[in-house]
Order: C-alpha cells, then sequence, then structure tokens
C-alpha cells in the first residue's frame, strides 16, 4: 500500500503534454487566447490540444458508435475526429449510413466530402448514399483497411513519402 510513486510518461515524441497528461499532473490546461512555446514551430495548436502540422483536419463522425470511433482514432492519427455537438467546421465527413438518413447528412454538408460506410449486406443503405451524392460509399470491411489512403485523397493531402 505504501509504495513509492513512478513516474510514467503519457505522450511521447516530445510533443506538449495532453489534457490526460495534465490532468494527471494537476496543471490547469491554457486558455484559448494563451499559446505554449511548446506548440510553436512543427504543430498547429487547437484549444488544448496540438497536432502535427501536416495531418491535421476535422473530421465530423456522424452516426459512429463508440467502439468504431475509437478504431478510426487508431486509423487516422492527428486528426481531430468531432461529433455533431462541436462547433468546429468539417473538412469531412464519415458517416454510418446504417445509423443515419443519407439525404439529410448529403443536405446539411453539400460542400464537404462524405465517406459513407455499412454492413456489407446493406445494399440498400450502400445505394442510398451513392444516390445522395456520398464522394465514397462502401462495407464497413473496406474502410477500416482504406481509411487512410480514402481521407488524404478526399483532403487532397499528399501521400507520405
Amino acid at each position: 500500500m505504501h509504495e513509492p510513486l513512478e513516474e510514467v510518461t503519457l505522450v511521447g515524441g516530445g510533443f506538449a503534454p495532453g489534457l490526460l497528461e495534465r490532468f494527471v499532473r494537476l496543471e490547469v490546461a491554457p486558455g484559448p487566447s494563451e499559446l505554449e512555446t511548446s506548440c510553436i514551430g512543427a504543430l498547429d495548436c487547437h484549444a488544448t490540444q496540438c497536432y502535427p502540422h501536416e495531418a491535421v483536419a476535422v473530421i465530423l463522425l456522424c452516426g459512429v458508435d463508440l467502439f468504431f470511433r475509437g478504431k478510426l482514432e487508431t486509423l487516422l492519427p492527428g486528426h481531430h475526429l468531432v461529433t455533431t455537438d462541436n462547433v468546429d467546421e468539417p473538412e469531412l465527413v464519415i458517416a454510418d449510413i446504417a445509423r443515419i438518413d443519407a439525404e439529410e447528412v448529403a443536405d446539411t454538408y453539400p460542400d464537404v466530402p462524405i465517406v459513407g460506410f455499412t454492413n456489407h449486406t446493406d445494399t440498400a443503405g450502400l445505394r442510398a448514399a451513392q444516390t445522395a451524392g456520398f464522394d465514397q460509399v462502401l462495407a464497413k470491411s473496406a474502410l477500416v483497411e482504406r481509411v487512410g489512403p480514402i481521407v488524404q485523397e478526399l483532403l487532397g493531402e499528399a501521400s507520405p513519402s
């Protein structure tokens, strides 16, 4: 019970400490108008998070469950994944076709690239998303395999060398 505490680094690679690490160390996160010197240079600061310059994009998730959101966060490191209750304007939308109205999403974000996914057996949902004008429509398993290149292509990013 009375063992000495051991310091564990939560964030590696020289990046500024994230919100969780600050919480553990009982530090106060800087406000939106305060810029940390550790974020200047190769990082962009957005609220209390810092991201590498090359990969930051606001990606709106529509109808995506928490489990699959975690998987997308792992597959799209550096991107800022948000839900509809966020104020950031999305640069890309990823929608679970089985849980949303494809027409409504397409009408709400007419100038934003939209990627739709669903179970491979949901052919009606896949057709509805194509008809609504989604930029990419694919089965969930295909999205998991190719989400990085698809996001790069739709955001117009150069592929890493």
